[in-house]
């Protein structure tokens, strides 16, 4: 069992980054802070990934489908599929963005 504040992970871009193996999980997240404009280039991971916005909008592209996201969206992406997201709102977005697996693996397109 561990114990860590957010601000003992390391911020990578735009993002606090949980990664699982190092803290003794089987998943990894990035908790995302993107300024107005920010966002992920189209890309894809070998494993599944729930994206949570808590906080602001998102459009987010996943396959041939975008969607606008607000606070309370939760977006199922599956393994294999190329998705991006960018923050089309005004506001900071707030997302958490969970991987199903112990370290990030992602293939940029």
């Amino acid at each position: 069992m561990s114990f860590i504040n957010l601000e003992q992970l390391p911020f990578v871009g735009m993002s606090h980054e949980f990664v699982g193996e190092t803290q003794g999980a089987p998943f990894s997240a990035y908790i995302v802070t993107a300024k107005p404009g920010q966002g992920a280039p189209l890309h894809r991971h070998p494993y599944v990934e729930v994206a949570f916005t808590i906080e602001g909008s998102a459009t987010i592209t996943v396959g041939d489908e975008t969607r606008e996201v607000k606070a309370g969206g939760i977006v199922v992406i599956p393994a294999g599929t190329p998705h991006r997201f960018v923050n089309s709102g005004d506001t900071i977005l707030r997302q958490i963005d969970v991987h199903a697996g112990p370290r990030f693996v992602q293939t940029n397109l």
